[in-house]
């Protein structure tokens, strides 16, 4: 039994089947049963129990994984930290993020991170949905929420804000609301996630919070898409600073109420690096990190740098 023999058995109780491990590991099933089996064996216990229909832990399975697991990532943590002090960064970096925040923002920094780290290489998805970043091998995550809570470590590394925005040639048509209830009587461009469909918010800077129902006739899957429709003058639309920055600087977009905070789900919404739960983080994902809080910055949007603090753990969030 190896080092990799029990990153497989850790695997597979993270994924819960044989097969789902197989896959990430890109075995065949079998060979995997296989494996565990004789691993069992030299253990003189059974790790897992299987059935066609059932698969779980064993107790002393449990009580065995339990101690490894720690082990393992001190393990990687002593090779990581000699490899950073030994060899440039290298090695592939497969990370996620919101299809508008990696066309918008990620996008723009990639050629400035090659130049900086030539060894590595990036693996870009994106995608509107929150993938499971073990099953689908995935280094880092990027995502807009108002807050993380679960089992994945996340640190926040951008704040962001909401505008309400419409275009000059709707506000010209329809006519420019002047308090945020006034938002209920027009055709508002919805994004569809849970909480940005029927109710925006509103905070003066007194504090007060004001809950405005919205209504309209078009719900869209993606932001640069509601974008796009506020531009033609389709309504009015709830986005993220980072998005709108640009359109409302050269007239395109108007922010409706430049001195409210406003959200759909909470004032306090980031840009949170999520990684898998585990003690060591490799030098790649790191200085991926690192420098996107350092070169977002410059960026012409409003979203603040968040100073580095104390990883916590997170659950799924929103794009």
């Amino acid at each position: 039994m190896d080092i990799a023999d029990l990153k497989t058995l850790l695997l597979i109780r993270s994924l819960g089947s044989f097969a789902a491990a197989a896959r990430v590991l890109d075995l065949n099933p079998a060979s995997v049963s296989r494996k565990v089996a004789e691993i069992e064996a030299g253990l003189g216990v059974r790790i897992f129990q299987r059935s066609t229909r059932r698969f779980s832990i064993t107790e002393a399975g449990e009580a065995f994984l339990a101690r490894v697991a720690p082990l393992l990532e001190e393990f990687d943590a002593a090779l990581g930290s000699v490899e950073a002090l030994s060899a440039a960064p290298a090695g592939t970096l497969r990370m996620t993020t919101s299809v508008s925040f990696g066309h918008e923002v990620l996008l723009p920094l990639l050629g400035a991170f090659h130049a900086a780290y030539p060894g590595v290489d990036v693996e870009l998805i994106l995608t509107d949905s929150n993938l499971d970043l073990v099953r689908e091998r995935i280094d880092l995550a990027l995502r807009l929420a108002p807050a993380p809570a679960g089992d994945l470590i996340s640190t926040r590394i951008l704040t962001a804000r909401y505008r309400v925005v419409a275009s000059p040639d709707y506000l010209t048509r329809f006519g420019h609301p002047q308090r945020p209830e006034d938002i209920s009587g027009h055709n508002t461009l919805r994004f569809a996630l849970p909480g940005y469909r029927d109710r925006w918010l509103f905070r003066d800077r007194s504090g007060s919070v004001a809950e405005v129902p919205v209504h309209g006739w078009l719900v869209v899957s993606n932001a640069l898409s509601l974008r796009r429709a506020a531009l033609d003058g389709l309504g009015v639309t709830l986005l993220a600073d980072w998005l709108v920055k640009q359109s409302i600087d050269d007239g395109t977009l108007i922010d409706l109420f430049p001195e409210l905070d406003v959200t759909a789900t909470g004032f306090e919404a980031g840009i949170w690096a999520l990684y898998p739960s585990k003690a060591f983080l490799p030098q790649r994902v790191r200085l991926m990190i690192d420098f996107i809080r350092q070169t977002a910055a410059t960026r012409p949007q409003s979203a603040r740098i968040v100073p580095e603090g104390n990883p916590r753990k997170s659950k799924g969030l929103r794009k």
